[in-house]
């Protein structure tokens, strides 16, 4: 995996703050800085978890078949048992910082920085829940069993994180006490508190809607919070400050230095391509390197590359594509994806006009977000297969465009396995380990190592976690 990148970059993005360019770099160390200001903290706090999204994005994009890897067998490909103590140490490194923030945050009475606090660790658990099963949490942050801490279950994992969303809203809420947000160092919302409230809103029901095989799914209550989330792209919470290369880019830029990275997956690339659905989307070309065969094919999971890897037989992420571009933002959660959470549970709510349309919205605003041309798109609504009506809206249309917005980003696994991975043509990868789709992952060597006794046993990559029962 690629190198998470390194966030001494913000010394630039703050340098008018006074207390904040002499600390940010040693934060992780709290020998060096014994009180970092809060807006240090939170500079901190949003980098880090906007680089998480990638860097578990860069895991789970093998298991949604967006990426595949370059070499015949990968372990990444294949199901195999992969090690990646380093994500799950960002993981922690960035949630103990949210815990350091909202602790200050309480001492100082600012609850702005404490709610956004609060609204990101309920995002970073619901993240690492949802990839490992259990996981420390409560004992995890801080206190005597900090280095051997027990596991919090699922359930209650899953209720911690919207529980901090709600705590999180309520703080936001509340007048600034003097410690207003300081616009360059809240690198997702640049200090816009109502776009955190509808960004807490949004990600309440996507975590709502994780558990649609439940009882628990409640259509009526993810509605009730898409109606105080997003109403457009320009509300999206998205990480776009980066030291260097973003990372997505770094991709694109290794694989034209020949560093082979960032190589799509035939199964994506045919969903668009016509292969699958007979129909040309217009949002391949803003992705994809075309090949030099004039057209755009992906390399199977598990087999490899087809040529030597520096011909151009295969489609890779573009240096000029939305997502690989230089400065490509990280995309947390979108407008197009609220727009399916809505389709998708106005459909289990029977309500199919509802579903229709906002099925057409998600579409449309992904489209607008990766600058397709207002005729391109009008083409893809209007094709048969696309455009089929309210009366001929289905649940497998509604994931499927969900696949396409979704591209690169780790809740695609979740909707994927909630969908028990039913899309078109979705293959287990050739030479696959286990007899079927992937469910979770194996906890890593950084916990087993340290953490042995507590860490719970899992038999097999195929155990599906709470939500996926």
């Amino acid at each position: 995996m690629r190198s998470i990148i390194k966030i001494s970059f913000l010394f630039i993005l703050l340098t008018n703050i006074s207390a904040c360019n002499k600390f940010l770099d040693k934060l992780d160390n709290p020998n060096l800085v014994q009180d970092p200001p809060l807006d240090g903290l939170l500079a901190t706090v949003t980098f880090k978890t906007g680089t998480n999204v990638y860097s578990l994005g860069d895991v789970t994009s093998y298991y949604t078949q967006y990426l595949a890897s370059n070499s015949s067998g990968s372990d990444a490909d294949i199901y195999n048992e992969v090690d990646y103590s380093t994500t799950w140490t960002n993981f922690y490194t960035a949630m103990s910082n949210l815990k350091q923030l909202a602790d200050k945050a309480a001492v100082q009475n600012s609850p702005h920085h404490q709610g956004i606090a609060k609204i990101l660790l309920g995002f970073n658990i619901n993240l690492l829940t949802n990839t490992f099963g259990d996981v420390p949490y409560s004992q995890a942050l801080e206190g005597l069993n900090l280095l051997v801490p027990a596991f919090d279950d699922q359930a209650t994992l899953y209720t911690t994180s919207l529980n901090l969303l709600d705590e999180g809203i309520a703080d936001l809420e509340k007048d600034g006490n003097g410690f207003e947000i300081d616009s360059r160092s809240d690198l997702i919302h640049h200090g816009d508190t109502d776009a955190w409230i509808k960004t807490a809103y949004a990600l309440k029901a996507r975590y709502l809607n994780q558990v649609s095989k439940s009882a628990e799914y409640s259509t009526t209550e993810i509605l009730a919070a898409l109606d105080k989330a997003y109403t457009s792209n320009d509300d999206d919470a998205m990480l776009t400050a980066f030291e260097g290369l973003s990372p997505w880019n770094e991709a694109a830029v290794n694989n034209a230095n020949l560093n082979l990275d960032g190589w799509l997956s035939t199964q994506f690339v045919d969903a668009l391509n016509g292969t699958t659905f007979g129909v040309m989307d217009p949002r391949l070309p803003r992705i994809a390197s075309i090949t030099k065969f004039g057209d755009y094919r992906g390399t199977p999971n598990g087999e490899g590359r087809i040529g030597s890897g520096t011909n151009e037989e295969e489609s890779y992420l573009s240096l000029d594509g939305f997502y690989s571009a230089a400065g490509a933002p990280l995309l947390m959660i979108t407008n197009a994806e609220t727009e399916f959470i809505r389709a998708e549970a106005s459909f289990r709510n029977d309500d199919l006009p509802g579903a229709y349309a906002a099925y057409i919205a998600g579409i449309t605003a992904h489209m607008t977000k990766l600058g397709v041309a207002e005729s391109d798109m009008d083409a893809y609504l209007a094709n048969p297969a696309v455009g089929v009506g309210a009366s001929n809206i289905t649940l497998d249309l509604i994931f499927k465009e969900k696949y396409v917005v979704m591209f690169l980003n780790p809740e695609a696994w979740v909707d994927a396995r909630r969908f028990d991975y039913k899309y078109k043509d979705f293959e287990l990868p050739t030479g696959a380990s286990l007899d079927d789709f992937i469910r979770r992952l194996a906890y890593p060597s950084v916990e087993t190592s340290r953490n042995g006794a507590n860490v719970p046993e899992v038999n097999s990559l195929k155990e599906r976690l709470r939500f996926d029962e």
